[in-house]
């Protein structure tokens, strides 16, 4: 689990003397920490199951609750047969470390458990066991520090200087409560003794003299990387001081890549750098260390997923590390068997490909745009989701060749830096308008539904739908259109022509023939026949402000050009304008957007047994509301209550405005 070489089984301290035990079902490992790190009922994706037990150096007593009975201490020595490190108590009889850990001072050693030196491979426990004057001394005392070292003391990125020759031992302390000696996970913690303190590890950890950049030297698998990183000039960073994590790609990662897509890499130095700049983390990151998914930041710049799946460690959920835990001086090396290719070396037809846009990437190519996202041209792909070709792609001619040139904007962009009112040149010669609204951004008709991608040269910005570039005024729009020729002809009646023509942000929702057809003859014949009245009813179709249907939620309202609130709402995925459905949305003008409506829309003040000619008056209102319920009250009550002044005054106002009551 999360790079351990066997189960685990995780322990909470929770209460004194006390301690909830996590384990992974059937195992036997323990992992002491405190209460603030308390682990999810999963350990790298394995189930887990709670039991309690007394904390290493406490007992129970019959008939007391807990653990209440602390033991007594012993030497170093002795403490080893007590915790589960009773091997490394035998090879300290063997090396003649004895007499040291017995006798008195103040030392800490991190000794290897039981199975840590049973999962040694036979040929290196042969030769520290053959030489134990020797190489096994040596060893035991590169597990030891010449002073007593608590948890608390274990801080991450430190380095202890241990008991052989000085050489450093290096510490990290994460975030989630784990603790790593040299990349070996602390077991058991804090077991003191009469001349020290014991913690049991779970490796047996070895002397570490070779930076990150002498392990890809003097590692074979990593020829490939060698050479990359000569050629990217990163040499001096992976020599420096400092704590990396180097997913190091194998020789077989490189040669899973398509040879045209390595070479291209390979020869562009900036690609080549962000590549290998996206194999290495900003800190020192163990496999011990982790138990559940985390994100961390690369030297590029970007995340990758760092996880476990039972023994196995993941990157962006995948199980390509090969081998974990290459300790370095400047930090660690995990081999990777898959090249992490970031975005920003990647063309924009390779980001397309491996997003929800993939079928965008084969409309262009089979109009011949390949071009355009493959090379070096700075460029930004407007390209519609997968769904919007959920029943085929359209056949490409002429006409949509132009069209899918006009998804492609000369420069490369970023959302972020886009603005209300901004415009766009696209390689087909179209002039693109951004919209900016409070839960949407979007490009004439089309809004962006994700996150952009960018690339070496390209940046991908992924639409709901395809554009539909605006071709003339509202007027010319309308014109072009048989269903509006009513409109048309009313507008012109109204002379509002010039108005629509002019530059501007209209939203219209413009009523088609049928809604015409579909007002009483004798109301439609008044209508046309009253120029003022007409105009009138025509400028509350008309909003000065562009509203895509993207940016419609639950409810947006716009101010009419006739001074009345148009309310537009979004049901079922239909539009609806005053609560009436809209037949089309999104009809693109170069001066704003139409909407076409199947009725026409009524004024507040139009409609039938309705009067907008004056306010109304709160006050009546109220006085109204309130008529109905005295009518309950008791005569008496009610006598005395428009005796009252205030009531005699709003009495006055009703007699006055509806000539009686």
């Amino acid at each position: 689990a999360g790079g351990l070489q066997d189960p685990l089984l995780l322990v909470v301290t929770c209460s004194p003397n006390v301690c909830a035990v996590q384990k992974l079902i059937g195992t036997n490992r323990k992992y002491f920490t405190n209460c603030k790190q308390w682990y999810q009922r999963k350990i790298c994706g394995k189930s887990t199951v709670i039991s309690y037990e007394c904390c290493p150096g406490y007992e129970k007593v019959p008939g007391e609750k807990g653990c209440p009975a602390a033991l007594p201490l012993s030497n170093i020595y002795e403490t080893l047969g007590v915790v589960g490190s009773a091997t490394t108590q035998l090879y300290s009889d063997r090396s003649n470390l004895r007499p040291e850990i017995e006798g008195p001072g103040s030392f800490t050693i991190f000794a290897p458990s039981n199975e840590a030196w049973a999962s040694l491979p036979a040929e290196t426990l042969d030769s520290l066991v053959s030489n134990v004057n020797i190489e096994l001394l040596n060893a035991l005392r590169y597990h030891m520090v010449n002073k007593r070292v608590l948890t608390d003391d274990l801080k991450h990125g430190t380095t202890l200087n241990s008991m052989y020759q000085d050489l450093p031992i290096q510490i990290h302390h994460y975030p989630n409560g784990i603790v790593t000696v040299n990349c070996a996970r602390l077991l058991k913690a804090d077991h003191h003794a009469t001349n020290g303190v014991v913690h049991v590890i779970d490796k047996v950890i070895s002397t570490t003299t070779n930076s990150i950049q002498q392990v890809i030297e003097t590692e074979e698998s990593l020829e490939t990387l060698r050479a990359a990183v000569a050629a990217s000039d990163l040499n001096s960073l992976l020599e420096s001081e400092g704590q990396y994590t180097l997913l190091a790609p194998t020789n077989e990662a490189f040669e899973k890549i398509p040879r045209e897509t390595l070479n291209r890499i390979l020869g562009d130095p900036e690609a080549l750098r962000d590549l290998l700049n996206h194999h290495i983390l900003k800190s020192a990151m163990c496999a011990e260390a982790i138990i559940a998914g985390l994100t961390m930041e690369t030297l590029e710049g970007t995340t990758l997923d760092v996880g476990c799946s039972g023994e196995e460690l993941t990157l962006n959920g995948k199980a390509i590390i090969a081998n974990k835990d290459v300790l370095a001086t400047n930090g660690v090396v995990h081999f990777v068997n898959e090249l992490l290719i970031p975005d920003s070396a990647k063309t924009l037809f390779e980001l397309a490909q491996e997003s929800e846009v993939s079928k965008s990437t084969d409309f262009f190519r089979q109009a011949g745009l390949s071009s355009h996202l493959t090379g070096s041209e700075q460029v930004t792909l407007l390209a519609p989701v997968n769904d919007v070709f959920k029943d085929g792609l359209p056949v490409v001619d002429s006409n949509m060749k132009n069209l899918l040139l006009n998804h492609i904007v000369r420069d490369q962009l970023s959302s972020k830096y886009l603005y209300h009112g901004q415009k766009l040149q696209t390689l087909g010669d179209k002039e693109l308008r951004v919209f900016v609204y409070r839960n949407n951004l979007c490009i004439e008709n089309a809004c962006i539904a994700a996150h952009d991608k960018r690339g070496r040269f390209g940046t991908l910005f992924i639409l709901d739908k395809m554009l539909t570039p605006p071709s003339g005024s509202v007027m010319d729009v309308l014109k072009a259109d048989h269903r509006f020729s009513t409109l048309v002809a009313a507008i012109q009646s109204a002379g509002l022509t010039e108005n629509l023509n002019r530059p501007g942000t209209f939203t219209v929702f413009a009523p088609t023939n049928e809604a015409f057809r579909a007002m009483p003859q004798g109301e439609l014949n008044k209508l046309m026949g009253n120029a003022k009245e007409l105009a009138n009813i025509l400028k509350f179709h008309v909003a000065d402000e562009i509203l895509v249907s993207g940016a419609v939620g639950a409810l947006v309202r716009l101010k009419s050009m006739q001074g009345d609130k148009l309310e537009v709402s979004m049901k079922n995925n239909v539009i609806h304008i005053n609560k009436e459905p809209v037949a089309e949305s999104d009809i693109m003008a170069t001066n704003g957007v139409i909407y076409a409506v199947n009725s026409v829309l009524q004024p507040q003040a139009s409609r039938p047994q309705e009067r907008g000619d004056e306010p109304a008056d709160p006050a009546l209102e109220i006085f109204k509301q309130a008529s109905a319920v005295m009518l309950c009250v008791c005569p008496t009550q009610l006598a005395l209550l428009l005796a009252a002044p205030v009531y005699s005054r709003l009495l006055a106002r009703m007699k006055e405005n509806s000539g009686g009551f």
